[in-house]
């Protein structure tokens, strides 16, 4: 009787271990399941995410290489790559200055709150004042000013090929509510031509329009405007901006702080301008005026602009420039400056083993004490820039001449104009 319980009892205990067991094997078969469905179900999911990813980059690719929308272009400017080199060669920055001034004002030796003594009115009023710590021509009227330099001949002084420069101070946002300004062209008593600009500062953003008879002989006008979307690129705010014309014969170009927004190739031959400047709010008015005769020439611009470098340098063995320009007592290269010092660099990455020493000069006005620093650091500023042009540094070396070395009288306006140079000379 014992031995059929004990038998009964261990038959039992058996059975019981067989059911757990067997419970604990379909449960891990259950979990072996789910992780094996999940496992797939990330596959997917993986799958997935990628093509979308990959579909995405495709499509932000596309549009790297097509015109961007001011949101796509902004997103997109997040992921390239700031430091890479600007190609020089789609730059918009080819002006030269002409090589004979025929007018100049810089408004320095005015008097503050008296009418500037070079120049002629027809309209408004006009006051010397002054920002950050430069002088310029005001328009303290809340009509319109207009005013023009006085010259011999006042209703033909262009010639037929010219530049023409000036500054205006561009506020910094929500200084004030607006900035109207015009230039106008003239033949004798004909308008041929204007150019428009208004600069909102409250929003901030600025635009304008320019209308030009057409040259030799055709009838009609060219007419175009200037949209927020190219001059935000070259307009600064809280500074002086430099304006630039150049105009050969029957080609005009136009420039913001060297970048050139107008570029038409057959427009009516001016013989005089004036300055419109509209409403009285500061930093209404025009600052250092420069009138020179000759410009680059039409085409071929790079072709006869390396043919100079180097024609100079094999008569006389050395290039000399008036067309490197620094902001005013400071080592700080204007970004018209560039278009001279690319052809300088072109000469020297085709003259590899050619070492220079580069000269900076300056007229007589200030110190010795003043100058002499300042026309080193310039000399320095060039070889840095043509360094970051290509050029090997080792080929260079940085000299300042401060003014001892004159080229011209320092009594004249053009004369301390040719003296401010910076020279090439090959070693």
């Amino acid at each position: 009787m014992m031995k059929r319980l004990f038998l009964m009892l261990m038959l039992a205990i058996a059975f019981s271990v067989n059911a757990d067991a067997q419970g604990w094997l379909n449960r891990l078969k259950d979990k072996a399941v789910d992780a094996a469905k999940n496992a797939v179900e990330r596959n997917v999911e993986r799958k997935a995410d990628k093509e979308a990813s990959d579909a995405s980059d495709a499509v932000l690719n596309k549009k790297k290489g097509s015109k961007k929308s001011k949101g796509d272009e902004a997103d997109l400017d997040e992921a390239e790559d700031d430091d890479t080199p600007v190609d020089a060669k789609s730059q918009k920055s080819d002006f030269v200055r002409g090589s004979v001034i025929l007018f100049e004002d810089d408004f320095a030796g005015e008097q503050m709150g008296e009418f500037p003594s070079k120049w002629d009115i027809s309209d408004g009023s006009l006051e010397v004042a002054s920002v950050n710590g430069k002088k310029y021509a005001h328009s303290n009227t809340s009509g319109t000013t207009v005013f023009s330099p006085l010259m011999q001949n006042m209703k033909s002084y262009l010639p037929d090929v010219f530049t023409l420069e000036w500054e205006e101070f561009m506020c910094k946002p929500g200084d004030i509510p607006q900035m109207n300004w015009h230039i106008y062209f003239y033949q004798g008593d004909d308008e041929i031509a204007n150019i428009y600009k208004m600069f909102r500062p409250w929003s901030p953003d600025a635009y304008g329009n320019y209308s030009f008879k057409k040259g030799g002989g055709a009838s009609g006008e060219v007419t175009g405007d200037l949209q927020w979307d190219d001059l935000q690129k070259c307009v600064k705010y809280g500074q002086w901006n430099h304006f630039a014309i150049s105009f050969n014969k029957r080609a005009f170009k136009y420039y913001i702080n060297g970048q050139r927004v107008i570029n038409l190739p057959n427009v009516a031959a001016p013989s005089r301008f004036e300055f419109h400047v509209q409403d009285d709010y500061p930093y209404r008015g025009i600052g250092h005026v420069i009138l020179a005769k000759g410009a680059a020439d039409l085409y071929q611009r790079q072709t006869t602009d390396l043919s100079a470098v180097e024609k100079a340098i094999a008569e006389t063995g050395k290039f000399v420039t008036n067309n490197i320009l620094f902001e005013t007592g400071k080592a700080t290269l204007k970004p018209e400056s560039m278009a001279e010092i690319q052809k300088v660099a072109d000469y020297m990455k085709k003259n590899p083993t050619a070492r220079f020493e580069v000269q900076g000069h300056t007229d007589n006005q200030g110190s010795d004490k003043i100058n002499d620093p300042l026309s080193q650091q310039r000399a320095e500023a060039v070889v840095k820039a043509l360094e970051g042009l290509g050029c090997d540094p080792f080929n260079m070396r940085a000299v300042g001449k401060g003014s001892h070395e004159p080229v011209a009288d320092n009594a004249t306006e053009a004369g301390r104009a040719k003296n401010r140079r910076v020279e090439f000379i090959k070693k």
